[in-house]
């Protein structure tokens, strides 16, 4: 690990809170709705290829997944589904951008030790407004020097947080639960990074590769980083 980082991005969901958790709970719930029409796995696959269909146009976050929800609905009914079944899955994204916040275990003691010793920052993908809200009621803002909402994390979107912060790649350490949107890109520009990996992890975010790279840590757990610095 390098000592040359002077500033430290926080992935957000499922890396300072819990975030997929609740997507799979609501995915299961709607599964649940379509049921006359198709088998729990085969609405979650439909679901899925509209997700990915959909990805260029809404990006990440609740919002898209209730537009996807709502098409997968009537493609899989044949557009003969009811009304209330729009609505149900409606209600199902209006409970996600309502969840309450739940830090993961060790999240605010890393940020107290680091606080003031490193320019802290979030980037993380989402829902502008939901992402805030999240940031709000999770007490950590005022950690953070700067908050980046980003429509997605490859290599053109780190250079461009990196150019807004002022920092070069050699200084710049990423944490996150992705290899694929929080480790690979920041290797890529010649970042440092850390992953922290997550029980549950979306398709779209999985990779199995194993990585070796002088810049890349593997932790358990958040806290973990400090040993490294």
């Amino acid at each position: 690990m390098n000592n040359h980082i002077t500033t430290i991005a926080f992935d957000a969901d499922d890396t300072l809170w819990i975030n997929e958790p609740y997507f799979q709970e609501a995915e299961k719930e709607f599964c649940a709705l379509l049921e006359d029409y198709l088998p729990h796995h085969s609405v979650s696959q439909e679901l899925f290829k509209t997700e990915m269909k959909n990805l260029h146009l809404y990006g990440y976050g609740v919002k898209g997944f209730m537009l996807c929800m709502i098409e997968t609905i009537g493609r899989v009914s044949n557009n003969t589904a009811s009304l209330q079944l729009v609505n149900k899955a409606i209600e199902l994204g209006q409970e996600l951008l309502q969840k309450p916040i739940e830090l993961l275990d060790g999240v605010t003691e890393t940020l107290e030790s680091l606080k003031g010793k490193y320019r802290l920052v979030v980037a993380t993908k989402g829902d502008l407004l939901d992402q805030e809200r999240k940031l709000k009621n999770s007490g950590l803002q005022d950690y953070f020097h700067h908050i980046e909402i980003m429509s997605d994390k490859k290599e053109n979107d780190y250079k461009k947080l990196l150019k807004h912060l002022d920092c070069q790649p050699e200084n710049f350490l990423m944490l996150g639960n992705s290899i694929k949107s929080d480790i690979l890109p920041v290797l890529e520009i010649g970042g440092s990074a850390a992953h922290i990996p997550y029980h549950i992890t979306w398709s779209h975010e999985q990779h199995e590769v194993n990585l070796e790279h002088e810049n890349f840590m593997e932790l358990k757990a958040i806290n973990e980083i400090l040993s490294f610095l």
